[in-house]
């Protein structure tokens, strides 16, 4: 198991990387490894590297690379993001996707042509690197392809999926060997909540070499019974059995790339519980590779116009100092990071994926949500299963599922 945070940088947040501090990161990610993390996840800034579609910045790709080695020499892996995208309420799209050059970043040729160059660019810059862990397209980028999104870039089911399997080979075109997470790609959980997102629960599940899972309590999940309830402290837990859930391959690896505790929805005095509770529930779902908690350091109150849930969500405060979160998470990494595998659940909940209303009735508060709940309420940890695999006899087997508790009724519509 591995255990891993989101490089937040400390001073100037994202913005960092506009005048690379070798000294400045290389203290950052030292705090880092003193907590007992293993990996970081890191996010260079699109526009900075590819501020022109023909233009990918030599000296950018550079401090990307410097990055990766200066985690090296504290003992850390590095996972790096590509199309950045997306990160705490704030979109960094190059010029060349908006305004008078507006293009649709999902199906324009063009742009996804750059795209591919960059990502390609990318992995070529760091592939050589023996920490690499891996390559992720981008945060969320599937926050562009709808609503709630203000300023949307629509694509079709179809069209997502085809923008994802040539990026992902774009990515492994520029490495020199497959790393240990190789080609990943993020959704945020609009994909398994949304009827009406066009990137799918399959799209996650089937298209890269592991499903990633980022689960956030503000989505509702805590105002429905408490932060420490088991709606807040199992949703990890929940999504990861519900990712699973579209796993053709059982093997197949899951990856809890981004969950924090949010104090907009929590007191500080129940952050320390609520990472425990949501990391011991988490580690029981078969198959989970990594856990990477959002973030490393707070975001400085320097910076203006954050939502308010962004300024405190680090392990560490601004000047590096653990704080009782990053206290909570550096013992759990110490005691759980070589545990023995848990054993399957041998009872699934029947999710009903014909119906057209599915994702919604697995969203905190629906029908579904409820369902697993309680079904794990007596102390189990009970699977996802879909209604159309449930005659699958070798799928069951591979999964140890000898109970099945049928799909639930639609909640009425109030």
């Amino acid at each position: 198991m591995r255990f891993g945070v989101n490089y937040t940088p400390s001073g100037h947040w994202f913005h960092s990387w506009l005048d690379f501090d070798e000294r400045a990161v290389a203290a950052d990610l030292a705090a880092i490894a003193r907590l007992g993390a293993d990996h970081v996840r890191i996010f260079p800034l699109w526009p900075h590297i590819q501020p022109n579609r023909a233009l990918v910045r030599r000296s950018a790709l550079d401090a990307v690379t410097r990055t990766v080695d200066l985690a090296g020499d504290v003992g850390l892996d590095v996972s790096v993001d590509g199309l950045q995208g997306h990160l705490s309420s704030y979109d960094f799209l190059p010029a060349w996707l908006s305004t008078w050059h507006r293009r649709n970043l999902f199906t324009d040729r063009d742009a996804v042509a750059g795209e591919r160059a960059y990502l390609t660019a990318l992995a070529e810059a760091v592939g050589e690197r023996p920490n690499l862990l891996g390559i992720t397209l981008g945060n969320e980028v599937n926050q562009f392809a709808g609503p709630p999104h203000p300023d949307p870039h629509p694509v079709t089911p179809a069209g997502a999926e085809s923008w994802l399997r040539e990026l992902l080979d774009a990515a492994r075109r520029g490495l020199a060997s497959r790393p240990a997470f190789g080609v990943t790609h993020a959704q945020y959980d609009a994909s398994w909540y949304r009827d009406d997102q066009p990137f799918l629960p399959a799209h996650a599940a089937e298209l890269g070499d592991a499903t990633i899972v980022h689960s956030w309590v503000f989505n509702g999940a805590a105002a429905l019974d408490g932060p420490l309830a088991d709606a807040s402290t199992r949703h990890a837990e929940y999504l990861l059995a519900l990712a699973a859930a579209w796993h053709r391959e059982s093997a197949r690896p899951l990856w809890l790339q981004e969950v924090g505790a949010p104090t907009t929805v929590m007191c500080d005095d129940e952050v320390p519980a609520f990472i425990e509770r949501t990391i011991r529930h988490a580690v029981r779902v078969p198959g989970l590779a990594a856990v990477t908690w959002w973030c490393s350091h707070d975001v400085s109150r320097a910076l203006a116009d954050f939502p308010p849930v962004e300024y405190d969500l680090g392990l560490l405060d601004a000047a590096g100092r653990p704080k009782p979160a990053g206290e909570a998470f550096s013992a759990l990494a110490a005691e759980l990071r070589d545990a023995p595998p848990t054993r399957p659940d041998p009872v699934a909940v029947e999710l009903d994926d014909t119906d057209p209303a599915h994702r919604s009735a697995c969203a905190p508060g629906g029908a579904f949500h409820r369902a697993w709940l309680a079904a794990a309420a007596p102390g189990g940890s009970p699977q996802v299963l879909l209604r159309s695999r449930r005659t699958d006899a070798q799928l069951l087997a591979a999964r140890g599922i000898e109970r099945i508790i049928p799909s639930p009724a639609p909640l009425p519509i109030p």
